[in-house]
């Protein structure tokens, strides 16, 4: 009886911390987004204006999965210091990932706060402004994996051609949690652009 108690008490235990953990994960997702207006809307995929962005790029080759993970880590370190003004940068959502049109290497952004930008001490990233777009975006959560993503890319380009939607640039990945978010809470999306 008492080893049952033990027992019940170390799952009960941790259930809890793997609920705190998963919601950790969505709370610390509450942070800044870009600004954009839908304009038109089917059950999970939108058409979306975006506002003019900052974003600060790095290029990085490999398969897709461990060029974001390293670009991660070059971008984590810009802003959490690593830069001229040695200033931390307050982190903004989503993470986005896009393969060059030579798919050569994969561009990893993170999404900047409209303030001043120090210089990163790394010259391999770049600031740069993006200007307001408009994109055909599919939302779906659980894991990113390739399988996942191809399967919700295909769902989008169906969608963007049975609308006559002209797409005018490559797909976009954007994932919005941090990696120890439970799948089901995860937010992930692609992106196309397309005309306005």
């Amino acid at each position: 009886m008492m080893k049952f108690k033990k027992n019940y008490f170390l799952y009960t235990v941790i259930f809890i911390f793997l609920v705190l953990l998963s919601l950790s994960g969505t709370i610390m997702s509450q942070v800044s987004e870009p600004k954009f207006k839908v304009v038109a809307s089917h059950g999970n995929i939108e058409i979306r204006e975006y506002d003019p962005i900052l974003v600060a790029q790095v290029k990085v080759g490999g398969e897709r999965k461990n060029a974001i993970s390293e670009g991660f880590k070059i971008l984590a370190d810009y802003i959490f210091g690593n830069n001229v003004s040695r200033q931390k940068i307050n982190m903004t959502a989503p993470v986005i990932q896009q393969e060059s049109k030579d798919g050569g290497y994969w561009h990893i952004r993170f999404v900047m706060p409209f303030e001043y930008l120090p210089r990163p001490n790394n010259s391999q990233i770049e600031l740069l402004a993006v200007l307001a777009k408009c994109y055909a975006v599919i939302r779906f959560s659980g894991l990113a994996s390739q399988d996942s993503l191809q399967k919700h890319l295909e769902r989008l380009r169906k969608y963007v051609k049975v609308e006559k939607i002209h797409p005018t640039g490559d797909p976009i990945f954007a994932f919005y949690n941090p990696p120890w978010t439970m799948p089901f809470l995860r937010r992930n999306e692609i992106m196309i652009e397309v005309k306005k």
